[in-house]
């Protein structure tokens, strides 16, 4: 009785959900279509009408691909657990005869690529049409395969680490292997933040040093007035794969890198970068990714706790379609299943993220002036076809960054 009332709990939630995105991405479409056919005051003597229909298309485009995507994805989600796709799979893996804990990470393992399987027709769509349509677009095909391998290589090796890990730990440690798994994770973001630049980034870009001597010497300028160290600023061949540009810092510590997309500095003036890098620096001194992390990890550990009392509740497995309890199940249905309950908190996630870019962007402001970063600003949304009108509802549930009419507005009344 239990398990169909976790059962239709578990299916109302999921529909609930996909309803809910639909819904936004509907909104989302009907706003931009709507407000498409004038350029609003704010922008109208930085960007064209068509530079705005083009940014008006390209996001009902892929809005459109996103509800199509909704539905495709809820239909793997319950194909796998209510359905039955889970418990399939594993009693293939027991008719094999290998023993734990081998036999739960090649369950994992399979999971997580036929998980990356699916998503694989909407990133060929994404790329190859849609990005292409709008002239973004600049990997050739054979780019695009050997990323997607590498991606799914270090997925690979990733899930095969962790899933040992934790599928050991739960039969060493059974009444403590959720805190040792949390403290395991929180070190691995850690030392992820160290090895990303110089170990994994390599492997998909090339990164070069800046040749303009004054865009170094305002970088330069900049960390010395704020006090950070770094291990060197570098160009990014972006412009390998498409005409979006960016910038970032990463690393941990003294040990940052500054990063900037060779696609960004094509668009940007010298001023205009030192702006943009204000922001991130902005990030660094506001502490927000300290911050961050302390909250994700304290989420991690909340739900290990659940996870760890789920784990012996025989309903847990039976509700979502499993026949033969196991660790591996476990955290597999885990993984599946807490997504659709977490998915009503991410408005509160996004309004924090747009709090802390509201704060970099008042710090880049009294750095530089809020004069250049709006002007940046509004040329990288002109030139990556952001939307300079977005429904309130879409933006509040999905948008890490400020809508860009709110943001122009706000940086307008920051004195410098």
């Amino acid at each position: 009785m239990l398990s169909s009332r976790i059962r239709l709990l578990f299916v109302l939630t999921v529909v609930a959900g996909t309803a809910l995105r639909l819904w936004l991405a509907h909104r989302q479409r009907h706003h931009v279509l709507a407000h498409g056919t004038c350029v609003p005051d704010t922008f109208d003597k930085q960007v064209s009408l068509a530079e705005h229909q083009r940014a008006t298309y390209y996001t009902a485009a892929k809005a459109r691909v996103e509800q199509v995507e909704t539905v495709w994805n809820t239909a793997w989600i319950l194909l796998a657990t209510v359905g039955g796709g889970l418990n399939l799979l594993d009693r293939w893996w027991r008719a094999t005869g290998i023993a734990d804990p081998a036999r739960g990470v090649l369950f994992l393992l399979s999971l997580a690529a036929l998980t990356a399987l699916i998503s694989v027709p909407f990133d060929l769509y994404r790329m190859f049409v849609l990005e292409t349509r709008f002239g973004f677009n600049r990997s050739p095909v054979r780019l695009f395969l050997a990323d997607t391998l590498k991606r799914l290589a270090v997925s690979l090796l990733l899930v095969t680490a962790g899933a040992y890990t934790v599928l050991w730990l739960i039969t060493a440690a059974p009444r403590s292997w959720w805190l040792v798994t949390a403290i395991l994770l929180s070190a691995f973001q850690i030392a992820l933040a160290w090895l990303y630049p110089v170990v994994i980034a390599p492997w998909f870009n090339r990164f070069g040093s800046i040749q303009d001597e004054n865009i170094r010497a305002r970088v330069q300028k900049l960390l010395d007035h704020n006090g950070l160290g770094s291990d060197g600023v570098f160009v990014m061949d972006g412009s390998r794969r498409s005409t979006h540009g960016n910038a970032y810092i990463t690393g941990m510590g003294r040990h940052k890198r500054i990063v900037f997309f060779d696609t960004l500095l094509e668009q940007l003036s010298p001023g205009e970068i030192e702006a943009v890098l204000a922001h991130e620096i902005g990030h660094v001194k506001k502490h927000h990714l300290a911050r961050r992390l302390a909250v994700g990890n304290t989420f991690v550990l909340g739900a290990l706790i659940l996870l760890a009392w789920l784990g012996h509740r025989p309903w847990f497995y039976t509700g979502l379609g499993i026949a033969h309890p196991s660790p591996y199940t476990a955290l597999a249905l885990f993984l599946i299943a807490l997504p659709p309950f977490v998915l009503f908190l991410r408005p509160v996630a996004m309004f924090v993220s747009r709090r802390h870019e509201y704060e970099a962007d008042t710090f880049a402001a009294r750095e530089t002036g809020p004069t250049l970063l709006a002007r940046a600003l509004v040329r990288l949304y002109r030139d990556n076809a952001t939307p300079l009108s977005v429904d309130r509802w879409y933006a509040g549930f999905y948008y890490s960054h400020p809508p860009a009419l709110m943001r122009i507005q706000r940086l307008g009344h920051i004195m410098p």
